[in-house]
């Protein structure tokens, strides 16, 4: 593919030709954003030199142990997208409260986000990135950020791998730009991402296998069981500890995720939260022609209670997704 048919973000969001024309406003934020992930990205290319790697010596509002790059990517993130001027406000994970960044207006934006995630695997020089959701506050809204995923008129994250990928959704398909270290534009590599509706690979933590419920461990049995089993082939098992990093692999070649809610994280909702990791997700792989789903409800369609909530996540190809609320339909 050549540079032609590589347009840079600004022109890929402006083209005339969209099905649907974006609010400048909108596209001032998604490219603000990318600028964020970009200079998050320098940083965790740089952390052995500069000392940012190792534990920040405290815990993040979840409880979780903060890594040094979790704290200076989310002050990077904030203060590089306060400037914006349609603006409200910025929930993160890595913040007990909400930033407000001006009196909320119709028409303002709010970006929910996770600095970091997958810090844990900085350390051994992993995948990590950045996940975020944006959406707009509409008459009567003031101050107003519990909303459920379907208010999303744009999802998106970045990965820190080989190279760096913005991968993102304004409601009309995935697409992902690959940072060009040349120039510091983000060129459209990936075009109308998708995620085919059968697969045989499937992302989880077998390490909470005891903690699971039947649905779950019926599911990964069978999975496990091969071609002598009731799927009647293989499957290949995948864990990275990164979000960002598990479902990336889900969008260019298929499977599916899961972080359900079991007997040891229940009372809390789950592991993942919500707001800025589930919904986010949930869009780009509904827009990618996936699932999501808590196993019993679409994501998408969850009513927030709290800004740092918790859900269980299942997502990525269509038919195991349904599959697995089949197992927890009949399980009851």
């Amino acid at each position: 593919m050549s540079d032609t048919h590589m347009p840079p973000l600004h022109e890929f969001l402006t083209d005339p030709s969209r099905a649907e024309r974006l609010d400048p406003a909108l596209v001032s934020l998604v490219e603000t954003i990318a600028d964020a992930c970009r200079a998050i990205a320098n940083h965790v290319r740089y952390a052995a030199f500069e000392g940012q790697s190792g534990a920040a010596g405290g815990t993040n509002v979840q409880g979780e142990e903060q890594k040094k790059l979790d704290v200076i990517a989310d002050d990077e993130f904030a203060r590089i997208c306060s400037d914006v001027p349609r603006l409200a406000a910025l929930v993160s994970e890595e913040r007990d409260e909400i930033t407000w960044l001006k009196e909320p207006e119709e028409g303002d934006y709010l970006v929910y986000y996770d600095p970091l995630d997958g810090s844990s695997n900085i350390d051994v020089d992993l995948s990590v990135g950045t996940i975020f959701s944006i959406c707009q506050m509409a008459e009567g809204d003031r101050a107003e950020v519990l909303k459920s995923g379907i208010h999303q008129v744009c999802a998106g994250y970045a990965i820190y791998g080989p190279s760096t990928i913005l991968v993102l959704t304004t409601g009309t398909g995935v697409n992902g730009f690959s940072c060009d270290d040349r120039s510091g534009d983000f060129r459209l590599t990936h075009a109308d991402l998708t995620i085919p509706p059968t697969t045989s690979e499937f992302a989880i933590n077998v390490s909470r296998y005891r903690h699971w419920d039947d649905a779950v461990r019926v599911y990964v049995d069978e999975c496990l069981a091969g071609e002598t089993g009731p799927r009647n082939r293989a499957f290949n098992m995948r864990w990275t500890a990164s979000m960002v990093a598990d479902v990336h692999r889900i969008l260019i070649r298929g499977g599916v995720f899961l972080y359900p809610s079991d007997a040891d994280n229940r009372d809390k909702g789950g592991k993942l939260r919500l707001l800025y990791e589930a919904n986010p997700m949930a869009l780009i792989a509904e827009q990618a022609g996936g699932k999501a789903s808590t196993g019993l409800t679409r994501i998408l369609e969850e009513v927030p209670q709290s800004h740092h909530q918790r859900i269980s996540v299942i997502l990525g190809s269509s038919e195991e997704v349904t599959r697995l609320e089949e197992y927890h339909q009949r399980q009851g």
